[in-house]
């Protein structure tokens, strides 16, 4: 206030106490509604455009055999027991749509001999129930894979953990036949490694074994994985043929001894 009295002249210096308590309180009142309201707080955590996909205690929107998949404590569970050992792979998908360009952001964990991933702008697969063809953020518990880059059903690894690589277009490779020719040691031949992100071993270290963050973030023909906030992998498609601009987003469990992976607080971007 001291600032404005040269503007309303020396008088105001003395005006009455209470004139002075009456000034002091509007201005304390005016502040305060200044103060954001209930639905201002609301639409500043929204902001960044994340929505869930998961309510945490049903599973609506989702799709897949509950002989594996169910929802407890918050988290939507995959698990394998003795006696429900699998033949082949199996999802639980989100039916909200098939995204293009997004990011993807969840908590996961996944017990010792678990096996899992996000796949995502993946096909459904009329063969087998519940089955997806395509991109996967790599999930283990062993925490060898994890991260990485690995096309499910089609052109295998296409980044390991610490690299950040680029698929170029191999001729008449979408026919299973030259698929599989295309594949060596489980990993897709037509890359090219363009940088190191970080040894594969140092990068595990970044890993829990308990619950960990998962951040995808897919635009254009670029994917990166990101774990705890730490680059795991990027791929740069230019493979024309092979690739997709988008498609089905699902959880896996894999074939395999019996294991248990949970996910939680899964909220999409698009």
């Amino acid at each position: 206030m001291i600032a404005n009295f040269s503007q309303y002249g020396i008088k105001k210096l003395f005006l009455p106490i209470t004139s002075v308590v009456l000034l002091v309180f509007g201005s304390c009142k005016d502040k305060a509604q200044e103060k954001p309201t209930e639905a201002m707080v609301e639409e500043v955590g929204t902001a960044d455009g994340f929505e869930s996909i998961f309510d945490g205690s049903t599973l609506n929107n989702w799709d897949g055999d509950p002989t594996y998949w169910r929802v407890e404590n918050g988290s939507l569970i995959g698990e394998i027991t003795p006696e429900t050992l699998l033949d082949a792979n199996t999802f639980i998908i989100w039916q909200g749509g098939e995204p293009s360009d997004f990011e993807l952001k969840l908590e996961f964990r996944i017990s010792e001999n678990g096996n899992s991933g996000i796949n995502y702008r993946s096909e459904l697969l009329d063969t087998i129930p519940f089955a997806l063809r395509g991109y996967q953020a790599d999930i283990d518990g062993k925490h060898r894979y994890t991260g990485q880059n690995y096309e499910e059903r089609k052109r295998t690894t296409l980044a390991y953990r610490g690299e950040k690589a680029e698929i170029s277009t191999q001729e008449n490779a979408s026919e299973p036949e030259s698929l599989r020719n295309n594949v060596q040691r489980n990993a897709w031949q037509s890359r090219k490694v363009l940088e190191s992100l970080g040894h594969m071993d140092s990068l595990k270290t970044k890993i829990n074994n308990d619950w960990n963050e998962a951040h995808l973030v897919v635009k254009g023909n670029t994917m990166q994985h990101f774990i705890n906030g730490i680059l795991m992998s990027e791929v740069i498609d230019n493979d024309s043929v092979n690739r997709n601009a988008s498609g089905k987003l699902g959880m896996q469990v894999h074939v395999g001894p019996p294991m248990k992976v949970e996910y939680r607080n899964i909220s999409l971007k698009q």
